[in-house]
Order: C-alpha cells, then structure tokens, then sequence
C-alpha cells in the first residue's frame, strides 16, 4: 500500500516520512504536476493527496491528477494550515472508508450469489420432485431423477449452514 503526495511545500519531505511511519505505508513525494503525473503512470497509490493551493492556482493540473489516479482515494488537503497529525487521521479515516465499503461491497455480492443459486436449487430440486411424481416415468430415469433430487436436496441443506452460522456469530 502506497500514498501520493503532491505538493511543494517546504518540509514536505519531512512530512511524508512521518506519514509512512504512522501508516505503516510507502509515501512518494511529488512536488508538481509533471512529477504527479509521472509517478501515477509507473505505478498505483491506494491515495493521492494534492495540497489545496496546488489545485487551486492550477486546476487544471489537479484535474489531470485526479483523472489519473484511476481507483485511489482522492484527497484535496491545505498543507499550510493542516499538520502531519491531521493529515494521517484525513488519510487513515479515507482508507478505512473504502475498506468498509469494499467489505460492504463484497457483502452484498456475496448475498445475491447466494440467492440465486438457492433459486436455482430449489427450481432443480421441485422439477426433479415434480418429474419422479409422474406415473409414466421408466425405472432407470426414475433412478437418475432421485439422485438428482437427492443432489440438490444436499446442496440446499448445505447452502443453509453457512447462512445460519453468520448469524449466530453475529447475534
């Protein structure tokens, strides 16, 4: 995990060590927009911070850094007025953010997987009941309907458990 710096601030350097020490992250220093730009196409920054003044004496190169920082978090921070101690809880409290929302993400896929294969289980196992119902069925296909039935009978009871441990850890 590493972290963009973008400004040209005296003591920046300084700054961007205690930053990666407190975060336990690599910091890279940038002192202007070619540098920025520079560093985002080597590599990805899980954030980029660019110093308020930067972005507003030049827009435009802070609409490049932003464009070109692809999935870090964005972060517009005014270097002359914040302290190093506020800038690691700015950060700290955006990369916590987008941990919840990815846990929250992953959740929620996880959840609709979930339902739609119990759908497809139980669709698989009530044609299977329904087919095995039918007097005309011969003996050999009979037996393949009830492993089938039986199959998805399992697997509905598996896809059970798991549900039902999440929410008694969660109680």
């Amino acid at each position: 995990m590493s972290i963009l710096i973008v400004t040209g601030i005296e003591g920046a350097r300084n700054c961007a060590a205690v930053v990666g020490a407190q975060l336990g992250m690599e910091v890279e220093l940038a002192e202007g927009r070619k540098t920025a730009l520079a560093a985002l196409r080597r590599r990805e920054f899980n954030a980029v911070v660019v110093d308020e003044t930067l972005a507003e004496c030049d827009p435009s190169a802070a609409e490049a850094i932003w464009e070109r920082a692809g999935l870090a978090i964005a972060l517009q921070i005014n270097f002359a007025l914040s302290g190093s101690a506020r800038l690691i809880r700015e950060i700290r409290a955006a990369l916590q953010r987008r941990e919840r929302e990815q846990t929250l993400a992953r959740r929620a896929a996880a959840a609709a997987i979930e339902t739609e294969l119990k759908t497809t289980v139980a669709g698989l196992l009530l044609h299977s009941q329904l087919a095995l119902s039918g007097s005309e069925v011969s003996s050999p296909i009979a037996d393949k309907l009830r492993m089938v039935a039986d199959l998805a009978g399992n697997l509905r009871q598996q896809l059970s458990a798991p549900l039902q441990v999440q929410r008694d850890t969660a109680a």
